[in-house]
């Protein structure tokens, strides 16, 4: 029984109820002396629907991951698995293959010991499916029944659906903080056995990376494991080259739409602006390897520089930049449209002119949506990968020199967790190492960008 049908006999279910409840809400209704109820009868439908849907919904989750177990152990308590191996990825493959053809998710056996466990999938499937059925329709009779024998007409129906909708918006709003605080304590479990193998000091202030995932994982080298060329990797093509293409352009841009544009022109100018937000980053990787790299190194070339690299920092600096300009000019344009305008008014009023009016009243009054539109593009940059892999390479490279080619944290992330290297061995436990500061670095921005708001904000009445 597939997790969709279940769904779906959860929202059956429901509906029944609530189309119950509603019934009953109006019998009390027309049997009441004055015609009044405590609440309205669609509350009532409601309070009956959610005590069906929920528990339904909870065990059906529940029985998602208790099912697949117990179909595994009655298909191995069958004598057809006798002659199965003990363990090992074998016996793992045998069973995945004869429960895929049980439940028809394809008809090819590789390997015929698998045909001999076919049958037993199958009924193993139709007795755990039946039972889910089974069990859903009684949890959701049962709960809805005493829903249902609880309704009367004195019964504030509305106060407990909207305490049960306070609590599903209540849950809804933790998902996001229960995520970061998942991914948190991953990269910190992690990055502890990394520590274990390489000293701290070495991975935060070597400036040599080159980890060896065939090296032996009991004594590492911990001078390969030095992440400072990453680190500037990063800061540099993210943070320093694409920032200056995108905050000045991005500004600049959002200041015309919303003070200088024809409404007209701006209709047409913002959307196609916001598009650069659209397109696929492989296909500004492209771009960026095929023509704004060459076209960097021959004017290098042209300038008198000697053996310019094909791929620079230089070059996916810049397509960065341009990739990220909608985040810097979106939030900016909607925080400036924001401010009211009596400050304009006022201040040209006061004799100002368009250009002070912007910059002495606009600009500090939309202070919070600008740095939160910057913080936002900083984020994404450094977190960018495949254009720095088309257009910088892979290569951790230590310098300054704008057009050589350099790596960043998360293309080193990716090449550790791509390869087929043990997640017990300091290369691949490298790369959660190099998630966690990337991590932190991250909030540290962010925090910055509070203090700043802080202290530029003017806030008016």
């Amino acid at each position: 029984m597939s997790l969709t049908l279940l769904f779906l006999l959860a929202v059956g279910l429901a509906v029944i109820a609530w189309l119950s409840a509603r019934a009953r809400a109006w019998s009390f209704q027309a049997k009441a002396s004055d015609g009044r109820i405590a609440s309205r009868p669609n509350y009532h439908g409601w309070y009956v629907a959610l005590w069906v849907a929920i528990p339904v919904l909870l065990f059906v989750a529940v029985w998602s991951i208790i099912a697949p177990q117990l179909i595994t152990q009655s298909v191995l308590a069958h004598p057809a698995a006798a002659s199965l191996p003990e363990f090992g990825i074998q016996r793992l493959t045998i069973l995945s293959e004869a429960k895929a053809v049980a439940s028809g998710a394809t008809d090819v056996v590789f390997n015929p010991a698998a045909l001999d466990l076919v049958e037993p999938f199958r009924e193993a499937l139709s007795l755990y499916n039946w039972i889910g059925i089974a069990v859903a329709l009684a949890v959701g009779f049962l709960t809805g029944t005493w829903a249902f024998l609880r309704l009367k007409p004195d019964f504030s129906a509305r106060t407990r659906v909207e305490r049960a909708v306070m609590a599903i918006l209540l849950i809804a709003s933790l998902v996001a903080i229960l995520t970061t605080l998942g991914i948190f304590a991953s990269l910190i479990f992690e990055t502890v056995r990394f520590f274990g193998m390489v000293s701290p000091i070495d991975f935060l202030f070597g400036t040599h990376w080159g980890p060896d995932p065939m090296a032996n994982a009991e004594n590492p080298d911990p001078t390969r494991y030095g992440a400072i060329p990453l680190f500037w990797g990063t800061i540099f093509i993210g943070a320093i080259i694409a920032m200056i293409v995108a905050i000045p352009l991005g500004l600049m841009s959002a200041i015309y739409l919303t003070q200088y544009a024809h409404p007209k022109l701006r209709a047409w100018v913002k959307p196609a602006l916001e598009i650069l937000a659209g397109v696929p980053t492989v296909v500004y990787g492209y771009f960026a390897a095929l023509t704004v790299a060459p076209f960097i190194r021959d004017l290098a070339v042209s300038l008198g520089a000697s053996n310019p690299s094909s791929e620079s920092a230089l070059a996916a600096g810049l397509v960065m930049g341009v990739m990220i300009i909608p985040f810097v000019s979106s939030m900016a344009d909607d925080s400036i449209a924001a401010v009211p305008q009596a400050m304009r008014d006022g201040s040209l009023a006061m004799g100002a002119t368009t250009s002070e009016t912007i910059r002495r009243v606009l600009v500090p009054a939309a202070l919070p949506g600008i740095v939160a539109g910057v913080m936002l593009a900083i984020s994404r940059a450094i977190g960018e990968t495949m254009i720095v892999v088309m257009a910088a390479s892979t290569a951790a490279n230590l310098t300054a020199n704008p057009l050589e080619a350099m790596t960043t944290v998360t293309v080193q992330i990716v090449a550790m967790l791509t390869g087929e290297g043990s997640f017990d061995h300091p290369a691949t436990l490298s790369a959660f190492a190099l998630g966690l500061v990337l991590f932190l670095v991250t909030l540290g921005l962010n925090f910055i960008a509070l203090r700043v708001v802080k202290r530029f904000r003017e806030a008016y009445e």
